[in-house]
């Protein structure tokens, strides 16, 4: 039987307690805010990015992407651990080199290493998108690995359940998101003027528009209403959410009610999210039909 490593990213945003219960190797991306280079998950926690956010407000965080060197010394470090299989689950490749890196860094790797061709597996999978889109696979995959199973079946599951998972959030400010350019600034600072929230389509590498709230009381039902429309019955879904605990409370409450039965995971975003779409959000991850 393989010795399985599952790996993944910060912007999948597993909270710190799933990754030591289930023994999930996390690689945080650097983020530049105020004039200095951070760490997510290491050099601040969730609540303390979005203090760092409220310091410098009119300033937009930089993250940068895992670099193929990085990728190519954890692959050395977990093979000297003793482990032959390694599943990298990263951040949407249309949203950062990351993915490919991964991939340059297993060839250069292997090249490096010729003596662990056919003895070690290294798989890496493009998420297609964020959070728990593919941050609930990875805990998925995690307890797979707990159970026994093998190094292909895990990697099966992972791949299949990416296919058919989507996200939809709300934003409260456009401020962050029109910066970033996931909205145009125009846009952002017209609906901000109306009172316009737009609730967000994450799926299959892309991030769109679909749909807009007048005000923030009718975000989280939109995005309710939307979730329900495309979720596949009777199936898993999560809670996505940002500062505010409150919007988490009444996006578990409403989908409960409507449901009759409650998310299986609740997903903070860290920095990665919360630098293009702003520090408060609302959303649900789930399979489509």
């Amino acid at each position: 039987m393989s010795n399985i490593r599952i790996i993944t990213d910060s912007a999948s945003d597993l909270s710190v307690a799933e990754e030591i219960a289930y023994g999930i190797r996390m690689i945080p991306f650097p983020v530049i805010l105020g004039g200095k280079s951070y760490l997510s998950r290491v050099d601040f926690d969730n609540e303390g990015f979005y203090d760092l956010m409220a310091r410098y407000p009119d300033e937009l965080p930089a993250t940068a992407q895992i670099t193929p060197f990085e990728f190519q010394q954890i692959m050395q470090e977990e093979v000297d651990a003793g482990n032959d299989a390694l599943l990298f689950i990263l951040i949407n490749s249309e949203g950062s080199a990351t993915y490919s890196n991964a991939v340059l860094a297993k060839d250069a790797f292997f090249e490096e290493h010729p003596e662990y061709r056919g003895k070690v597996r290294i798989e890496a999978v493009d998420s297609r998108g964020y959070s728990a889109l593919y941050g609930y696979p990875v805990v998925e995959a995690a307890k797979m690995v707990r159970s026994g199973a093998e190094f292909e079946d895990v990697v099966a599951y992972v791949r299949n359940s990416i296919e058919k998972r989507r996200i939809y959030f709300g934003i409260y400010s456009l401020k962050y998101a029109g910066k970033s350019g996931r909205i145009p600034t125009a846009a952002a600072f017209l609906g901000d003027k109306l009172g316009l929230k737009p609730v967000m389509k994450i799926f299959d590498h892309e991030i769109t528009t679909a749909a807009k709230a007048r005000g923030e009381s009718k975000l989280i039902p939109m995005v309710a209403d939307l979730t329900l429309r495309d979720m596949a019955p009777g199936t898993p879904y999560q809670i996505i959410y940002g500062c505010e605990p409150e919007d988490r409370d009444k996006m578990e409450n409403l989908m409960t009610e409507r449901l009759d039965y409650g998310p299986t995971g609740f997903y903070q975003i860290g920095a990665v999210i919360a630098a293009n779409a702003g520090p408060r959000v609302a959303g649900v991850c789930f399979d489509i039909l």
